[in-house]
């Protein structure tokens, strides 16, 4: 009871901060966004030009090259771009969350060493700012399915919700990783490796069925795979198919949410310490 209601005023105190500094850490994300293409031609633009490149080396590669004849059945109802982009849009925002998060305090030093700055509010600038090409992603992707299939499955209205459980997953784990960052620098080069490694560690470009019965276990074991299913049952099946993986992810997310800000506040103060 102690350890839930200690969770409960974790949650309640992180969500009031945020809340409290939420124009701050709008602007800090759109500056992230716009340092990060500083100096060129079309600056912002490249956040929206990325995703749609992205997605539309795809749907040529798979619809045109490969001309793949998967969809149309119950088991995968739409075509198989739609599948793999269903679960790869939100992956690639997660890796680039936790790749960003890896140096939320050491490229902010300044910042961390003043007294009143709220240094919660640094992992999440880089969150934010990895989310916004995954909402162009979405976008196009919805477009992609209405020209192609003609209307939407219904369970695309779940989708900001998902969106939110993944946001608070991305602010836990960002929150583990910034003070790590800054004690263990090569932890960065740790989390880009997973982060190309995972993504065949989870059912983005196969079905759970696909995998031999040897390798099933690394597939439920690894946490991600059940938020992908989500995706993947809002975007592409249009049902619950992993009806147990929303009740997992959602658990998950606050779960990391709540103690992914625990253990930032435990660090918080030797953080200036460390640059």
């Amino acid at each position: 009871m102690r350890l839930a209601k200690g969770h409960f005023q974790a949650f309640t105190e992180v969500v009031s901060l945020l809340t409290r500094h939420r124009d701050l850490t709008w602007e800090m994300a759109k500056r992230e966004l716009s340092e990060r293409y500083a100096g060129q031609a079309f600056g912002l633009l490249w956040a929206i030009a990325h995703p749609v490149f992205m997605i539309g080396l795809y749907v040529f590669i798979f619809a045109f090259v490969f001309k793949m004849k998967i969809g149309g059945t119950v088991e995968m109802p739409l075509d198989y771009t739609t599948y793999l982009l269903s679960g790869l849009v939100a992956w690639m925002s997660f890796q680039e969350a936790m790749t960003k998060s890896c140096t939320a305090i050491t490229a902010n030093a300044a910042l961390v060493k003043q007294v009143v700055f709220p240094l919660e509010i640094l992992p999440v600038k880089g969150v934010l700012a990895a989310l916004f090409p995954q909402v162009i992603s979405l976008l196009i992707l919805i477009g992609y399915v209405l020209i192609t299939h003609g209307s939407l499955p219904l369970t695309y209205l779940l989708l900001p919700v998902l969106v939110v459980l993944q946001l608070m997953a991305m602010i836990g784990v960002a929150y583990i990783l910034a003070p790590i960052g800054a004690y263990f620098r090569d932890i960065k080069d740790f989390v880009q490796l997973f982060a190309l490694a995972g993504v065949y560690l989870m059912p983005v470009f196969y079905l759970p069925t696909w995998v031999p019965e040897l390798f099933k276990p690394l597939l439920y074991l690894n946490p991600f795979s059940y938020l992908i299913w989500c995706y993947q049952d809002a975007l592409y099946f249009g049902r619950f198919e992993h009806p147990w993986a929303w009740g997992v992810t959602g658990f998950a997310s606050i779960a990391t949410f709540v103690i992914g800000y625990r253990i930032f506040r435990k660090l918080k103060p030797v953080l200036g310490n460390l640059l």
